[in-house]
């Protein structure tokens, strides 16, 4: 089949529809998936293709709906649970974290879950504090899952189909300001396999890791950077576990800088994580220390000027990529 050019929420409803349609086994089940079609459409027309054995709509109690998958993950099926924000994953962390996460293991490897939790996360929706939060860091902290932020619009499609494959829980985290934006989908081309990075675009400057929307935002700035003469090599994640350090190892120590992006705030974000490897492994390649640009640490304004101001913009970006290779002072720091 040809690519086309669709947008990332049309992606993730055809890789449901598809996977639906050779998997008798799945079935979705959430706050208004069904008749509403979803939060932001991903469901939209599902209920009508699969009936309401397939599609179900559960009251708004978030415990109960990943509960319930847990145990329909346990005995056979293969559930896709929305919780509409990542935000009320307080409500859930019991069933993600003490079952679903440990039941291969407490069982001695005689059972799985292999379940997907989409959600979705972070801003540009003007959506306020308690909808626009970026909590990835919460479940990458849980030995078990496996957790895939995916930021272009072929890897929506192919990263949920390899996730519904997936014989292990995964946290499939989606970015609300991702859903309308278009790209190309080759239904028989993924970008990369299950837990593989991908270099967005290559450079030899600075290495910029990043995943998700961040990705986008570097690109862009990698794009600023290179009308100032700094070639900057973007690396998308995708998989923050399985979690492929190598290609982005290999990046820095091909570079010797090296750039964390990340949208999560900044104090015990996944961007620390990623830093700390790069320091570990690359530590006698790196000509300056690693930086990190993540969101600030506070509550998500709903306000869009403050929001955008909250999290990494292209601009803010491409500042620390000119500190950090010619040593050029961000507007910030004046």
């Amino acid at each position: 089949m040809a690519s086309i050019e669709t947008t990332y929420r049309d992606a993730l409803r055809q890789a449901l529809v598809d996977a639906m349609t050779e998997d008798p086994s799945i079935f979705i089940m959430g706050e208004e998936v069904g008749r509403y079609g979803g939060a932001y459409g991903v469901t939209k027309g599902l209920l009508e293709m699969f009936g309401e054995n397939r599609v179900v709509d559960t009251p708004i109690a978030e415990a109960g709906i990943i509960g319930a998958a847990v145990g329909a993950a346990m005995t056979g099926s293969r559930p896709v649970a929305e919780l509409m924000y990542i935000d009320f994953a307080g409500l859930t962390m019991d069933q993600v974290a003490n079952q679903a996460a440990k039941s291969r293991y407490m069982f001695g490897g005689q059972i799985g879950v292999p379940m997907v939790l989409r959600t979705q996360g972070g801003t540009g929706r003007s959506a306020a504090a308690q909808h626009s939060q970026s909590l990835e860091s919460w479940f990458t902290h849980v030995p078990g899952l496996r957790v895939v932020m995916p930021a272009t619009v072929n890897d929506a499609y192919h990263l949920l189909r390899m996730a519904l494959r997936c014989p292990d829980p995964v946290i499939f985290i989606e970015h609300k300001g991702l859903y309308v934006r278009k790209g190309e989908m080759d239904p028989d081309r993924p970008d990369g396999k299950w837990g593989q990075s991908v270099i967005r675009r290559e450079g030899s400057d600075v290495t910029i890791v990043t995943y998700s929307k961040m990705v986008l935002e570097s690109l862009a700035a990698s794009e600023a950077l290179a009308r100032e003469g700094v070639d900057a090599e973007v690396v998308d994640i995708r998989c923050l576990n399985p979690l492929d350090d190598e290609t982005f190892i290999q990046s820095v120590m091909k570079t010797g800088r090296a750039m964390v992006v990340t949208e999560s705030v900044m104090t015990s974000g996944f961007a620390a994580e990623l830093s700390a490897r790069i320091s570990e492994r690359c530590f006698d390649y790196l000509e300056e220390p690693v930086i990190r640009v993540a969101g600030e640490d506070i509550p998500i304004p709903v306000s869009p000027a403050l929001e955008r101001g909250s999290v990494p913009s292209a601009q803010l970006i491409a500042e620390a990529g000119l500190w950090l290779v010619k040593r050029i002072a961000p507007s910030w720091a004046a």
